[in-house]
Formats: structure tokens, sequence, C-alpha cells
């Protein structure tokens, strides 16, 4: 249940203006002006702190209540965001017919992020059969600290699995459209200003992109 009291403006009216921002390609002060337009007199430090506070909390509200895990073959990539003026990395798995998987931000790009990213994903959707991944050699020695961790569990008693891993690039076309709908939300914000506002912002984008145009339960 998300706390929306001793806020000067209405629920319906904070979770509208969050979802602009998340869903369109806008500005905070492109906000704050679509408000006043219709009568509301919202600053836009005011909206980028709702969307700070509120967008990781709508996220993992939709995820604990909705989000049903994504078997099967899955497509992972990364592409970049600009934070504080240098470049981070999202990491994004989907599945064959494009549903999203998971992600995840990180300031750097190496084995260590990428096995956490797919351990992440592993977690909340489950055993994938087989990843697809394009020629990063940092993603294959992820997955691998993985399948090895999995041979140990099967050592100590566990079931047998091995994650199938395919480099094949062409493959990936799926995630890496998928990606230019994050850039064309990103581009207008002009980078983030801290590692967690991109978190936040990236959380609610995720989010936005998986709900209807009214806002679930919360």
């Amino acid at each position: 249940m998300l706390n929306f009291s001793n806020r000067h403006f209405q629920k319906e009216i904070i979770l509208m203006l969050i979802r602009w921002y998340l869903a369109y390609s806008l500005s905070y002060r492109d906000i704050e002006e679509l408000a006043l337009e219709r009568g509301l007199k919202v600053d836009h430090t005011t909206v980028y702190r709702w969307v700070k506070h509120y967008a990781p909390k709508l996220e993992e509200n939709f995820r604990k209540r909705h989000k049903q895990p994504v078997v099967g073959s899955w497509r992972c990539d990364e592409t970049y965001l600009r934070l504080k003026g240098k470049w981070s990395y999202l990491y994004r798995a989907v599945n064959k017919q494009g549903k999203t998987v998971d992600f995840m931000l990180s300031q750097k790009r190496d084995r260590a992020p990428a096995q956490s990213f797919f351990a992440k994903s592993l977690n909340h959707s489950g055993l994938s059969h087989t990843i697809t991944i394009d020629k990063s050699g940092a993603n294959k020695a992820g997955i691998e600290a993985i399948n090895l961790h999995l041979a140990l569990l099967f050592v100590l008693g566990g079931i047998f699995y091995q994650i199938d891993i395919r480099q094949i690039k062409y493959l990936n076309n799926i995630v890496e459209a998928d990606h230019r709908f994050i850039k064309k939300i990103t581009k207008p914000m002009m980078g983030f200003k801290s590692f967690d506002s991109a978190i936040a912002t990236i959380a609610g984008i995720e989010f936005s992109e998986k709900v209807s145009t009214t806002m679930p339960p919360t």
C-alpha cells in the first residue's frame, strides 16, 4: 500500500503526473507546464521528488501483485544511459515474444554486474533453459558463473540443471528494439543527476510499459 498522506495533492493527480513523465517523452518542466494548463500549479522539482519516491514503489508493487514468471528462452543485452556526465549500463532481458523478464542498472559493465543481473532475473522468473546474448565476454562469464553455482548445488544433492548459452547477435534484435522505447523516454531527461534517481526512473518506466493507461490498485 502506497502512502499519500500529508501530500498537497490528491493521490490521483500525483499518479497522473508521474505517469505522464514515465510514459511519454517529456521533461519535468514539460509536466509542470501541462499541469498548469489544467489549473494545477505544481513545481517541476515536486514532480521530480514524486517520481523518485513513488516510481520504484509502483514497480515493486506491480512485481509482487501482477508479474508472472517468464520461462523459456531469453534474450539479454545492455544499453547505455548517461549518468552524471558518464555512461552507465542498463541490463535488460526479454523472452522471444518481447515480454520483459527483468532489468538492472549498473555503473560498470563486466562479469560481476552481469552475474548479478542474471541471478536477479533467475530468482524472479525461474530458470531459463536458454539465454541468448551477443559476443560480450562479460555476459558469457556471468552466465557461466551461474552455471557453476548450479553445478555446486547438484553436487550438494540438488537437481542437475545448466543454462544453454547462445551467442548469436541477430537473435537479440528483439531486446535491442525494446531498448529504443527506454531511450525514447529518457532522451528529454538530458541525463540523470544521481544513481538513485536513475534507478527510480528506470523502474518507473519499466512499470509504465507493463500496465495500461489506468494505474493498478495501490
